[in-house]
């Protein structure tokens, strides 16, 4: 068996707010000094798949600096190794990906150059540790056309996944995309499918002619449902979509438990990253830390408490940094409090700064209600917050503003309001 991995990486990832604004949904940074992306490539070369091609569409700029040549994962080779693939335009009908199965068949070529008989598809912005041999070897075992990895999930989230149904013998002959009700069970496609290579060359094609928009879930399994040998294959591990503000806040806090269920210090199983030379973190006479994360470059001279500091993170003397995530090279000023904050990189917040103020976590966002609606304000890249100002909950704040945008409100600012 010969397995190449594509990985769908050109996801926007609206559903982040101002996050994804200068970046893919992959290139996201998470646990400090990771990337979203660095699970799924870490999973492949413990897994012992070397042949990776990566797709990229959305603002690829950030993934393609952070990927390199791929030598953090070991996958610098000279035969297979790391291939990041892009749509492109030539004489033929390339154009922009118009749904997940339309990008592999724009792409089916790289099967042929890499001889892959088995081909291992994934999405690029999923927060989980999974060896992918054993699922390899139960679609052998099957001899399956298509092996999809599925989980159970609450009733209440259903509708936000594919829900499968099996027989005894583990072959799946139902499936719902994202239903309205429950009805259906609970067992949920994971976005990890093992294809027989030569069903993608000839079912893509054919169903590329009638979906332009062609899409795993919305196409290619219910077609494959009728004609092929389709079956599920269990995972009972730690697995998470971090594709909304609330999902990513929560992943994060899951990494501060004493049981943390992703054990990232787990050197059985190596998250591997592009790092970046930085001293050790450092931690001052007043600084007060409570089961936090603190990564290499840190100073620490305030109080951080349940929270994920990234490299180079700044917290003043007398600040408080309290359940947030604080991303790369974030100065936080004397006095300064952040409850319940995701901030991205390069930020200031000014000396007295209160942000995330008061208890009324039900008033959505302005702007964004339907994504800002859990009581956490998110601070986009390079944002200036003024000295002494009070921002509350649910704020978004949108990448590079600076201080004269925050005039209007007069030094507070209520929850739900956003700042462009």
């Amino acid at each position: 068996m010969r397995v190449a991995a594509i990985i769908l990486a050109g996801g926007a990832g609206t559903r982040l707010t101002v996050l994804s604004h200068k970046r893919a949904k992959p290139s996201v940074p998470f646990a400090g000094k990771y990337r979203i992306i660095d699970f799924t490539l870490s999973n492949c070369v413990n897994s012992g798949v070397f042949d990776v091609a990566v797709l990229t569409q959305y603002r690829p700029h950030s993934l393609n600096r952070h990927l390199g040549i791929g030598r953090p994962w070991d996958l610098d080779r000279s035969r297979g190794g790391l291939r990041v693939l892009q749509p492109y335009q030539g004489r033929g009908h390339q154009e922009w990906y118009r749904g997940t199965a339309d990008a592999v068949l724009q792409n089916l070529e790289y099967l042929d150059e890499v001889r892959a008989d088995t081909v291992l598809i994934l999405s690029g912005d999923h927060i989980y540790k999974m060896d992918y041999r054993p699922m390899l070897a139960f679609h052998q075992e099957k001899e399956a056309d298509l092996t999809i990895a599925v989980m159970n999930v609450p009733e209440h989230e259903t509708h936000r996944f594919g829900i499968l149904t099996t027989n005894r013998q583990s072959r799946v002959t139902e499936f719902h995309e994202k239903p309205d009700t429950p009805e259906y069970g609970t067992l949920a496609n994971m976005g990890i499918y093992v294809f027989r290579a030569d069903v993608l060359r000839t079912v893509l094609p054919a169903l590329g002619e009638q979906h332009p928009d062609l899409d795993f879930g919305k196409h290619v399994i219910p077609a494959l449902l009728e004609t092929h040998k389709v079956y599920a294959f269990p995972f009972d591990g730690y697995w998470v979509d971090v594709g909304t503000i609330q999902s990513y806040w929560e992943a994060s806090m899951d990494l501060l438990r004493p049981d943390s269920p992703l054990q990232l210090y787990d050197r059985s199983w190596v998250i591997h990253t592009r790092s970046y030379e930085r001293p050790t973190a450092k931690l001052g006479p007043q600084a007060h830390v409570v089961q936090s994360m603190i990564c290499n470059g840190a100073i620490v001279r305030g109080r951080v408490e349940r929270s994920v500091l990234s490299p180079g993170v700044y917290v003043s003397p007398g600040a408080v940094v309290r359940e947030s995530v604080v991303m790369n090279d974030t100065w936080i000023g004397p006095g300064a409090v952040l409850d319940r904050v995701i901030v991205d990189k390069d930020v200031v917040i000014g000396a007295g700064a209160l942000v995330g103020v008061g208890d009324d976590v039900d008033t959505p966002n302005r702007t964004e209600p339907d994504k800002l609606n859990t009581g956490i304000s998110v601070i986009g890249k390079a944002a200036h917050v003024p000295p002494n100002t009070r921002i509350g909950r649910n704020v978004l704040i949108h990448p590079d503003v600076d201080e004269d945008a925050f005039a209007p409100f007069d030094g507070v600012v209520p929850s739900g309001e956003t700042i462009e």
